[in-house]
C-alpha cells in the first residue's frame, strides 16, 4: 500500500475518483441510496432561481467567496437573550404547532422510540461514515489501491485564531506564519475542537476552523468523523451529519425542511426522533469558501421548526445562529478570505489549521520516502531554498515536492534540481503528463493542446475567483469531459472530477497553486503562439477576433515585456492578492531554463527570449513607489523568479555587517530591507530598534518605515532610542493591527510625556491588542499619562500581565488613577513596578483597594524608593492579609520603614501565610526587633516565605 497523505481542501467527500476510474470497481466509499442518486436540479430555459449565482458571473473584484447581497453586508444581527434573531413573523399558536408536529409524527412509516432501535440507526450511520471517510487520497489514489487514513495521519498544528477574513494571498500568510514563535500559540488537538480550554467553563456550540487551501482542514474533519464513528473519541455525540457546501450548492434552489434535507443525505435517520433533548447532534459544513448560497445572517426570516420548509440558505443560517436546534453543535471550515461570512457573534471559538510545523515537515518526507537517505537529501535540498521550504507548511506542496524530487534525485536525470516555485511546478506538470495512458486508448489530443485548454480554464476561473467548476465551464474552454476522463495523469492527478449529491459532477484542481501555475502557463503560451495578451481577453464577449491577430514577430521582445507589465499592474490592483502567485509563475516562464523544460511538451512557434532586465527594472520602479507592504513583498519574490537579487544582496550585506544604522537607504532599499527581515530563516522573536537608528535616520522615521516588520515580531526593544510622539502614534497602529502579534514592548528611556503615552494608549485599548508586557521606565510620565493607561486597561483589560512605570513622576494622584483601571475584575495584571514614582501613604491606600477589589491575579509588586513609611506599609498590609490575595513577591527597599511596618507585615502574613515567597526590605531602619520578627516568619514552616532581604 502506498502510504501517502493528502491534505487538500475538497477532500471532505472521499467519493473522489480519478476521472478515468471504472465506476463499477469497488472502492472504499459509501454506497448511496437510490434517493440520494437522483438527478441534479434543473433550471428551465435561461431562468436562474433566486440566490443562484452562475459560476461564470463576472465580478468587479474577484474573490474566492460567494457573492453576498448588499443586505448581507450590513451590520451584524442583533440577538435576543436566547441567542435568536428577532421573530417578525406572525406568531403561530402553540397548540397549532404541536398539532402539526404530532401529525407529522403519526404519518411517519418508521417510529423509533426505544433505545435499541435508536442504537441500531446510530450504528448504521457510523458504519456508513466509516466506509466513506476511512480512505485518504493524495492527488488521486491509484485505482484499487486506496490509502487508509489511520495508517498515515499525523496530528496537524491547530491553534486558536480570529474569525476575521484576510485579504492577502495565502502563500503570503504561510510565509508570515512560518517564522512566528510557536510559544504564543494555544494548541488544540483535532478531536478536542469542542472542548473548552483550561479556564474556559462555557460550553462551545459553534467552531469555525480556517486555513489556506491544502493546509489540512478537510482532513482534520475527516479524522474527527472517523475516530467518532470507530468509537475512539467524542462518544458523547450521538450523530454527526457532514454536509459539505459544494454538495449543498447543487440543491440551493430547493425548499426543504431540515428533516427533508437530512433524509436526502442520510436515509438511515428517516423517522428517527433525533431532535429531542436526548440526542447530541453535530453538523459539519465543510468549505465555506466554496459556498454559492446566499447566506444572509441579517434576514428577518426566523425558523425554529425542523419540519418547516424553507430555502437551503435559510435553513443553514437559522441553524448556525441557533434559532433552529439551539442545542446542536456546528463546525464550519473555511479559507481565511471567507471566514467573516459568518458573523463573529455566532462563533464562540475560531481555530486555525497551520499545516505542518518544522518537525512535521521532515516527518512527512520520511514517512513517504522509504529510502531514508533519499528522504534526507530531499529535506536538505528544500531547506536550501527558503521559498520552497516555507511552502512545505502546506501538506499538498510536500506531496508535489516529494513527487518531483524523489524522481530527480533517485535517477540519473540531467537538468537542474528545482530551486524556484516555477521550476518545481513545471517539473511536476511534466511528470504527471508522462504518466502512461490507459491500455488500448488511442490519444486523439496532444499533450500541449490539453494543457493549453486546462490552462485557459484555470485562468478564466482564477480571475473570477472560482476554485470549483462545473461541466459548462469545461465546455466553454474546449475541454471534452469524455476525452478528459481517459486522458493521462495530467487530468487524473492534477484535475479531478468529484461525485456529490445526485451524482452531480464537480471539477477542481488539486490545489490552488496548480491552478495558478497552469493559468500562468496559458498566459505565456497565448503570447508566444498567438501574440495575445490574455488580460485583453477579460470581459470580452467575443474572443474569436483576438485569435486572428496578425503576428508581429519582430516586436515580440517588447510585447512580452508589455505582457509582464500589464500582469504586474493587475496584480498590484488586486485587493485580495489572488494574482500574486500567478505573476511569479508568469515571470518565471520567461527564463530560458524554464522554457527548456517545456520543450517537447508544448509547441512554440519560436523561443521567447527577452530582455528580462526590462521587466526587472519595471518591478523595481513599482517597488520604489512603495505600495502597500503586502504588494511589494510579492514583487521581491518576482525578482527572485527572474534571477535578479541585486537589491536583496546589497541589503543582506548591510544586515550581516551590522552597518544599517550608518548608511542612508533609498526607498527601494527600505522595501528590500523589509523583505529580507520578513523572509529571514530566523524566528520572528525580538526587534531591536537600536540596530537601525543612527546619524542618518531617527527612531520615529525607522518605526514608520519598518511598521510591517514590527507588526510581525513578538517582542520590540525600543529603549533609549529617542522615540517621540510620532513614534508613539506609529506604535499605536502596530497595536491596533489585526492580527496583532506583539506581546512585549520596551519603550523605556524615551521622553514620551503625557502626549506620547496618550497616543500609545489609543492602541493599547484596542481589542486586537494582545500586549502582555510593557516597560515604560524613565519616560517622563505624570498623572496625565496614568489616566490614559487606566482608560486603556478598562477598555482592554484581559491581556496585559506586566507593567513597569518605575522612575516616573506619577505621584499619588497618578497611582490613584492607575488603580481605577487595575480594579476591573477582568484585569489580569500579574506584575506591577512603581519604583521611585513619588508615592506616599495615599498611593498605598489606592493600591490596597486594588488588592481587595481584584486580589487573585497580582503576583509581584515593586514599590522601592518611595517614601511610604510605616503608614503606607500598614495600608498595604491590610490588602495583603486578604485570604484571596496571592501576592508572591513584594519589594519595599529604601521606603523609610521601621519596626512598626515590620509588625504590620508580620500580622498580614499570619492572616494569609500561603502565598508570599519573597520580601525585600533592604535600606530601611527596621532595628533588630523588626528584623527578628520577620526572620522568625522566614524560618517557620507554616509560612511560604523563602527569600527575605533585610
Amino acid at each position: 500500500m502506498d502510504k501517502t497523505q493528502t491534505f487538500r481542501d475538497g477532500d471532505f467527500n472521499p467519493e473522489i475518483r480519478p476521472i478515468h476510474q471504472d465506476k463499477s470497481e469497488p472502492s472504499c466509499v459509501s454506497m448511496k441510496s437510490e434517493r440520494s442518486m437522483g438527478c441534479p436540479p434543473k433550471f428551465s430555459g435561461e431562468t436562474v432561481p433566486p440566490g443562484y449565482r452562475s459560476v461564470n458571473q463576472e465580478r468587479s473584484e474577484p474573490s474566492c467567496v460567494s457573492m453576498k447581497s448588499e443586505r448581507s453586508m450590513a451590520c451584524p444581527p442583533t440577538f435576543n437573550d436566547k441567542g435568536c434573531l428577532p421573530d417578525h413573523r406572525p406568531q403561530q399558536k402553540k397548540s397549532d404547532r404541536e398539532t402539526g408536529q404530532n401529525s407529522w409524527k403519526r404519518n411517519q412509516k418508521i417510529s423509533i422510540s426505544d433505545h435499541d432501535d435508536a442504537s441500531q440507526v446510530n450504528n448504521a450511520v457510523k458504519r456508513r461514515l466509516i466506509m466513506k471517510f476511512q480512505c485518504l487520497y493524495e492527488g488521486t489514489a491509484k485505482q484499487g489501491n486506496p490509502t487508509l487514513l489511520n495508517e498515515i495521519y499525523t496530528e496537524l498544528y491547530i491553534t486558536e485564531g480570529q474569525s476575521e477574513g484576510c485579504n492577502e494571498h495565502e502563500v503570503r500568510q504561510i510565509e508570515t506564519q512560518s517564522r512566528r514563535a510557536a510559544s504564543e500559540d494555544t494548541l488544540i488537538k483535532c478531536n478536542d475542537i469542542f472542548k473548552p480550554l483550561p479556564g474556559q467553563d462555557k460550553p462551545i456550540r459553534t467552531v469555525l476552523t480556517k486555513g489556506v487551501a491544502g493546509i489540512g482542514k478537510t482532513v482534520s474533519v475527516q479524522k474527527f468523523i472517523l475516530d467518532w464513528a470507530e468509537g475512539k473519541e467524542n462518544q458523547d455525540i450521538h450523530l454527526i451529519f457532514p454536509l459539505p457546501f459544494r454538495e449543498l450548492n447543487l440543491i440551493q434552489d430547493q425548499k426543504l425542511s431540515l428533516l427533508d434535507l437530512l433524509n436526502i443525505f442520510f436515509t438511515e435517520t428517516k423517522g428517527m426522533e433525533i431532535f429531542n433533548n436526548e440526542y447530541k447532534v453535530l453538523f459539519i459544513f465543510d468549505g465555506l469558501d466554496e459556498c454559492r448560497l446566499s447566506l444572509d445572517f441579517h434576514s428577518d426570516v426566523r425558523l425554529c421548526d425542523v419540519t418547516e420548509s424553507a430555502s437551503v440558505n435559510v435553513l443553514l443560517t437559522n441553524l448556525i445562529v441557533g434559532n433552529l436546534l439551539p442545542s446542536a453543535l456546528i463546525w464550519i471550515t473555511s479559507r481565511p478570505a471567507a471566514a467573516d461570512l459568518v458573523p463573529s457573534e455566532c462563533v464562540p471559538r475560531v481555530t486555525e489549521v497551520r499545516g505542518f510545523n518544522e518537525p512535521q515537515k521532515e516527518e512527512y518526507f520520511r514517512k513517504r520516502i522509504s529510502d531514508q537517505s533519499l528522504a534526507n537529501r530531499i529535506i536538505s535540498h528544500l531547506k536550501s531554498s527558503r521559498s520552497l521550504y516555507i511552502m512545505c507548511h502546506i501538506p499538498v506542496f510536500c506531496w508535489i515536492s516529494a513527487t518531483v524530487l524523489e524522481k530527480m534525485l533517485s535517477q540519473a536525470e540531467s537538468g537542474e534540481i528545482p530551486k524556484t516555485l516555477t521550476q518545481m511546478y513545471t517539473h511536476f506538470l511534466i511528470i504527471q503528463t508522462n504518466i502512461k495512458h490507459e491500455k488500448d486508448y488511442e490519444k486523439t489530443v496532444k499533450d500541449g493542446d490539453m494543457i493549453f485548454k486546462l490552462g485557459k480554464l484555470a485562468f478564466q476561473q482564477l480571475v473570477k475567483g472560482n476554485l470549483i467548476f462545473y461541466e459548462e465551464d469545461l465546455k466553454e474552454c474546449g475541454v471534452d469531459v469524455t476525452e478528459a476522463s481517459v486522458y493521462s495523469g495530467l487530468c487524473t492527478q492534477i484535475f479531478r472530477e468529484e461525485f456529490g449529491l445526485y451524482q452531480g459532477k464537480v471539477y477542481c484542481f488539486v490545489h490552488l497553486s496548480i491552478q495558478e501555475h497552469l493559468a500562468a502557463l496559458y498566459g505565456h503560451m497565448s503570447f508566444i503562439n498567438d501574440n495575445i495578451n490574455v488580460f485583453d481577453l477579460i470581459n470580452k464577449k467575443s474572443l474569436s477576433k483576438y485569435f486572428n491577430f496578425k503576428k508581429y514577430n519582430s516586436s515580440k521582445q517588447m510585447l512580452l515585456s508589455n505582457l509582464h507589465q500589464k500582469a504586474v499592474d493587475k496584480t498590484l490592483h488586486s485587493k485580495n492578492g489572488h494574482l500574486d502567485l500567478f505573476l511569479r509563475f508568469l515571470l518565471g516562464f520567461s527564463l530560458e531554463c524554464n522554457q527548456t523544460l517545456l520543450q517537447g511538451l508544448l509547441t512554440q512557434t519560436e523561443n521567447s527570449s527577452h530582455n528580462k532586465e526590462k521587466t526587472a527594472q519595471y518591478i523595481k520602479e513599482k517597488i520604489k513607489k512603495n505600495p502597500s507592504p503586502e504588494k511589494f513583498l510579492n514583487l521581491f519574490h518576482c525578482l527572485n523568479e527572474l534571477g535578479d537579487c541585486s537589491l536583496m544582496a546589497q541589503i543582506q550585506h548591510y544586515v550581516t555587517a551590522g552597518t544599517l544604522n550608518k548608511v542612508k537607504l533609498s526607498s527601494s532599499q527600505w522595501s528590500a530591507l523589509i523583505f529580507v527581515l520578513l523572509t529571514s530563516e530566523q524566528e520572528i522573536n525580538v526587534f531591536k530598534l537600536k540596530d537601525f537608528v543612527g546619524s542618518q535616520i531617527k527612531a520615529d522615521e525607522v518605526l514608520l518605515k519598518l511598521l510591517p516588520v514590527v507588526k510581525e515580531y513578538r517582542s520590540a526593544q525600543m529603549n533609549s532610542c529617542g522615540v517621540t510622539d510620532e513614534g508613539c502614534a506609529a506604535l499605536a497602529s502596530v497595536l491596533r493591527s489585526n492580527p496583532s502579534h506583539l506581546r512585549e514592548l520596551n519603550v523605556s528611556g524615551n521622553k514620551l510625556g503625557g502626549s506620547g503615552v496618550k497616543l500609545f494608549s489609543s492602541g493599547l485599548e484596542n481589542p486586537h491588542c494582545k500586549l502582555e508586557k510593557l516597560w515604560l521606565r524613565y519616560c517622563e510620565i505624570t498623572d496625565e499619562g496614568c489616566a490614559a493607561l487606566a482608560s486603556a486597561l478598562r477598555s482592554n483589560p484581559s491581556h496585559l500581565r506586566e507593567l513597569d512605570l518605575s522612575w516616573n513622576t506619577l505621584g499619588d494622584s497618578g497611582v490613584k488613577q492607575l488603580s481605577d483601571g487595575l480594579k476591573d475584575p477582568l484585569c489580569k495584571l500579574e506584575k506591577l513596578c512603581l519604583s521611585s514614582c513619588g508615592l506616599t501613604d495615599e498611593g498605598c491606600a489606592a493600591l490596597a483597594s486594588v488588592m481587595k477589589s481584584n486580589p487573585s491575579h497580582l503576583r509581584e509588586l515593586n514599590l522601592s524608593w518611595n517614601k511610604l513609611r510605616d503608614l503606607g506599609v500598614k495600608l498595604l498590609s491590610a490588602g495583603l492579609e486578604d485570604p484571596r490575595c496571592k501576592l508572591e513577591k513584594l519589594w519595599f527597599s529604601d521606603c523609610s520603614v521601621t519596626y512598626h511596618g515590620c509588625a504590620a507585615l508580620a500580622s498580614a502574613l499570619r492572616s494569609n501565610p500561603l502565598h508570599l515567597r519573597e520580601l525585600d526590605l533592604t535600606k530601611n531602619k527596621l532595628t533588630d526587633s523588626g528584623a527578628k520578627l520577620l526572620s522568625a516568619i522566614r524560618y517557620n514552616v507554616d509560612y511560604k516565605l523563602e527569600t527575605l532581604r533585610i
